[in-house]
């Protein structure tokens, strides 16, 4: 069995199997230290050089061994000290960049997730609009009803207070109560027609009337198509609408005198 130059016994030829030192380093060793001796003293040098050398080789066993230093389990973030895996890319905590070394940015209001909702349009004021019920011997003698007509004076001026009001004649037997009352003309249906608005505009339909449901501008000739039923009509500043044998109704704004006593 062979010795290392450490003095080392050891069955291997390569490196030693105690120390790790290189075999052949014995003859380096020992040939330094008979010339050590035969020149009268320095052997102490020499022995120390074989320190150094035994020095140098365990390091390099450390090397041949191939161990490499264990990596860490985890990696604590600059910022919030918090423990990340050490592969991770950001902090899970306080989202700290590992690779740029960029800090999290503040919280602030424009970082919600939900917008707050937004609000409601406003319903259209009591009273903001009215509906004028006219009596009209022009339109009258274009449907040749056997009725009379009623003589012309001054609107029935009715308050809009809902989204949506019916047109029509009211039915006790059916429950039918409009807000637009054409009780006097009787070639107006039921369920005439309804009006509607977002609160801005107008519309009008027809709601499958027996005599039809007919708008036209205040300045043009009286209108001879009725609207189609179910469609919907938005209603211009100066259109008039022609229902039954003499009935004719305006959508406007209401004068502040109206508004007041309709408040």
């Amino acid at each position: 069995m062979s010795s290392c130059p450490s003095g080392h016994p050891s069955a291997s030829t390569d490196y030693c199997d105690v120390c790790g030192l290189p075999m052949d380093a014995a003859a380096t060793s020992g040939g330094g230290s008979s010339v050590g001796s035969a020149g009268g003293g320095p052997a102490a040098g020499g022995s120390t050089a074989g320190g150094s050398a035994a020095g140098g080789s365990s390091l390099g066993a450390a090397a041949a061994s191939g161990l490499t230093p264990a990596a860490p389990v985890t990696q604590a973030c600059p910022n919030c000290a918090e423990a990340n895996p050490p592969d991770a890319l950001f902090c899970e905590s306080c989202g700290y960049d590992f690779t740029t070394g960029t800090m999290p940015r503040p919280t602030s209001p424009l970082d919600l997730g939900t917008p707050p909702p937004t609000p409601a349009a406003p319903p259209a004021s009591i009273g903001e609009w009215v509906v004028e019920r006219w009596i009209d011997p022009d339109w009258y003698d274009l449907q040749q009803s056997d009725d009379p007509c009623p003589s012309p004076g001054l609107p029935v001026v009715v308050p809009l207070l809902e989204k949506s009001v019916l047109v029509g004649r009211p039915s006790k037997s059916r429950g039918i109560s409009p807000q637009i009352d054409c009780g006097d003309d009787t070639g107006v249906s039921r369920r005439q027609a309804q009006l509607s608005t977002d609160g801005q505009r107008w519309w009008v339909e027809d709601l499958q009337s027996s005599n039809g449901t007919y708008v036209g501008p205040a300045a043009g000739p009286i209108p001879t198509d009725p609207l189609p039923p179910g469609q919907r009509r938005e209603l211009g500043p100066d259109d008039r609408i022609y229902v039954g044998a003499w009935t004719r109704l305006v959508v406007r704004k209401s004068t502040p005198e109206e508004q007041s006593g309709h408040a």
